[in-house]
């Protein structure tokens, strides 16, 4: 409806000059050159008296202003910001009476304003924020209307007027990054001012006491500055809402008058050098959120924490407290409490189950080793983020493959939960890695209705409970580095993920096959597990991992099958090596990319890192275009194993990953180690890629009766990791795994046995004497979906 009413002019190009005429019409309102990268001046616009909006943003080649645009009495905005080779603004405006909104923002080599701004009488806006102006014109006090100003990042900006204070009608005043040195005295006559920013300000180092005067200030911003106290009169500023002095690090206590911010909402004090806070911070009636991160020298909080009744959300992260006041039970209204990473923080109080509100409590990487009795009576919590951070060693005792866990502290007590926890039945997700939660979880279990994730890692109980399988809603079953864990029980239906990587006594897996929405098995380094009953039922898996299982033999299909790793040495021959070449086809569009590698790791040569990994890192595809990188993947090659045997990882990406979207003709997909390697004693042996066109994998039905030629992509895979007639790569390169490690008397035994065997007694002679064969039958029946 505007644009109908309204003469416009637009530009959306980069004209060197405005068209070859020097007068523009003279009903024009609006004027948008944005962009306009090449113009380098405005014409003549004096004959434009209706033009009420000018627009020059990103006209960088722009070096002057025509003079006739300070005579527009009718310009009530004028934006140029980001013009960065502006070097001068017409020094007379005195026409330019009406104008509400000037932008000169990010006009960096602007160094002064003209003298007689003071005829902008309607102005109401200015913005100079990157500027290089090193003063503003005394002038510039008699801008009464001005209700916002803003200099961030003014670095040649030291002083400010010291009568600024004239500026009543002042609402939002903002120098964050800038070089001054000074607030003057006369701040506090800015009696409408309520926004104030002084973010980062390195030069400010006293706050004046005439700030006490803002009364309706709501917002003070200082974060960053190098203040080291604020003023007592800070506490008269009745309707302040919120105050920010995170990282004032030379901050080192609040003023007992803190207790006067009658309406004060939010409180963060991150990175200050507060030890405490004081009782009067009780007064606080209002503040609903306390946040209080890295600040190193805080050991305590008062009791009168508890007098905050409004308070939904505390957080203190990283700070040196021991312990929680008993009030912290009062704040019934809390929602949220983060003590992560309050290293010394031994225990929590009785009280904190009378947190009636609280939803979420983050407690990681605490020294906390018992949770109180009272802990179930936190009803409403629905997140519970508790984990350590464990500490990986690999002392000469324990051989190169092998790691030692210890917990936040050296501490030999075993943990287990308290009875009351069942009754968290709101809680849809639990954290609790680490804790080295021993003996007998309770069989209660499945009242923890809501559960979605449970991520037990890193502990020390044998077993789980039956009523495991209760928990109908329950997504995700992480489980890694559980050693001591010797079986699952039968699993919630629900399940999209199990990962059970590292849990080196595991020996029994209850049936999956009601795990119909399963879509990641991770089963690394398993070593114990001979079976895992109803795997070939999970036609939703996309990620399936087994490296370093070097006993289990299982037949399974997988149809949407993305990623995979499994002991092996070969690739299937159809695959192209380390390099494939793109071309075009006609009228067929390219579906998927296929790629495989076979990588062994060196765990003599050891690596921190590379052992807490949970994948192999420093493999990458790159697209090569004229011999040039246009894109680079890392591989998701999930699954660290404990030996020093190959491993074969294959990964699927599908049309939309930009492996595949960014293919042109004549393009290369090349597979390479980054170089310098991210991690040690990682060795890429082979690679090899398959590219996958529209028809090539888009058959469902019973392909067991076509040859070769006929059969799709996922079937000619599913072949190749199963047995035929003529033996399978998969069997080769175990094959070569075997020379290198079994007794000589077991491959002769074995050979012999080859001899006189059809594949179908083959597959069952190597089921019960080929212990390194996880693959043969583990994807007989391995079926991708179409790309």
């Amino acid at each position: 409806m505007y644009e109908e009413q309204v003469p416009l002019l637009g530009f959306h190009i980069s004209p060197l000059l405005l068209p070859y005429q020097d007068v523009v019409g003279e009903n024009l309102m609006v004027m948008n050159l944005h962009g306009c990268c090449n113009l380098t001046a405005i014409p003549d616009l004096s004959g434009n008296q209706a033009l009420e909006k000018l627009i020059l943003q990103h006209c960088h080649g722009l070096v002057k202003i025509h003079k006739s645009i300070g005579d527009i009495i009718s310009l009530l905005h004028l934006d140029l910001s980001e013009c960065k080779n502006l070097v001068e603004f017409p020094s007379d405006v005195s026409g330019l009476k009406n104008l509400h909104t000037l932008i000169l923002s990010g006009c960096s080599k602007l160094k002064e304003l003209p003298e007689n701004i003071s005829y902008m009488k309607s102005l109401r806006e200015l913005l100079l924020d990157g500027t290089v102006i090193e003063k503003l014109p005394e002038s510039v006090l008699r801008l009464t209307r001005l209700e916002r100003l803003s200099l961030n990042n003014c670095q040649s900006l030291k002083q400010l007027p010291t009568c600024i204070g004239k500026l009543e009608s002042l609402r939002e005043l903002s120098f964050n990054d800038s070089a001054l040195e000074e607030i003057p005295d006369s701040f506090g006559s800015l009696t409408n001012l309520e926004r104030l920013s002084l973010m980062r300000c390195q030069s400010i180092y006293a706050i004046p006491d005439s700030v006490g005067n803002l009364k309706l200030l709501t917002e003070f911003l200082m974060n960053g500055s190098p203040v080291n106290e604020l003023p007592a009169s800070i506490g008269s500023l009745s309707n302040l809402k919120d105050l920010s002095v995170g990282y004032c690090r030379f901050l080192s206590k609040l003023p007992a008058s803190i207790e006067g911010l009658a309406s004060m909402v939010e409180l963060q004090l991150d990175g200050t050098s507060i030890m405490d806070l004081p009782d009067q911070i009780g007064g606080l009636k209002t503040l609903r959120r306390l946040e209080m991160r890295f600040c190193k020298r805080l050991e305590s909080l008062p009791e009168a924490i508890g007098s905050m009744g409004s308070l939904n959300t505390l957080i203190i992260v990283d700070a040196p407290m021991t312990e929680l006041p008993e009030s912290i039970g009062k704040l019934e209204n809390l929602i949220m409490l983060n003590l992560n990473k309050c290293k010394r923080l031994r225990r929590l109080p009785g009280s904190i189950g009378k947190l009636k509100s609280l939803h979420h409590l983050q407690m990681e990487e605490t020294a906390v080793r018992q949770l109180p009795e009272s802990f179930g009576m936190l009803t409403s919590l629905m997140r519970l983020l508790m984990a350590k951070r464990p500490h990986l060693e690999l002392p000469q005792a324990l051989g190169p493959t092998e790691t030692k866990v210890l917990g936040a502290e050296e501490n030999s007590e075993l943990i287990v939960l308290p009875t009351s926890f069942s009754n968290l039945s709101l809680l849809y997700e639990l954290d609790a890695r680490a804790w080295k939660i021993s003996g007998k979880i309770p069989d209660d279990f499945d009242k923890l209705s809501s559960l979605e994730i449970l991520n037990l890692g890193r502990n020390n109980f044998s077993s789980l409970p039956s009523s495991l399988r209760g928990l109908s809603i329950l997504r995700k079953l992480l489980l890694p580095h559980c050693e001591e864990l010797k079986a699952l029980p039968p699993l919630p239906s629900s399940l999209m993920e199990v990962n059970a990587a590292n849990c080196y006594a595991l020996e029994v897996i209850s049936d999956l096959s009601n795990l119909e929405s399963l879509q990641e098995l991770n089963l690394t380094n398993c070593k114990k597990l001979v079976d895992i009953p109803g795997v070939e039922c999970l036609k939703s898996l996309k990620g399936f991992f087994m490296s370093g299982c070097s006993s289990c033999s299982s037949t399974v299909a997988l149809k949407n099958l993305r990623t995979l790793s499994i002991p092996g040495s070969n690739i299937p021959d159809w695959f192209s090596r380390n390099v494939a070449i793109f071309s075009k086809r006609k009228n067929l569009v390219i579906k998927a990319v296929i790629i495989g590698v076979v990588v062994s790791l060196s765990h003599h040569i050891q690596d921190e890192l590379r052992d807490q990994l949970p994948s192999v890192p420093g493999i990458e595809a790159k697209i090569l275009r004229m011999n040039r990188q246009v894109f680079g993947t890392m591989l998701d090659l999930t699954g660290v194993p404990k030996t020093d045997e190959d491993h074969l990882y294959l990964c699927r990406y599908r049309e939309f990953h930009p492996i595949v979207s960014m293919l042109k003709d004549g393009d290369k997909i090349q597979v390479t180690m980054r170089n310098p390697p991210m991690v040690k004693g990682v060795e890429l042996k082979k690679s090899g890629i398959h590219l996958i066109f529209e028809n090539d994998d888009d058959y469902d039905e019973d392909e067991r009766s076509f040859d070769e030629n006929l059969q799709t992509v996922s079937e000619k895979i599913a072949r190749f990791f199963g047995p035929s007639e003529g033996g399978n790569s998969i069997s080769d390169s175990i094959d070569e795994v075997e020379r290198e490690k079994q007794e000589m008397g077991m491959k002769e035994e074995w050979k012999e046995e080859k001899k006189g065997c059809d594949g179908s007694y083959r597959s069952s002679f190597l089921l019960f004497f080929f212990i390194a064969l996880p693959s043969f039958f583990l994807l007989l029946s391995w079926s991708w979906t179409r790309g």
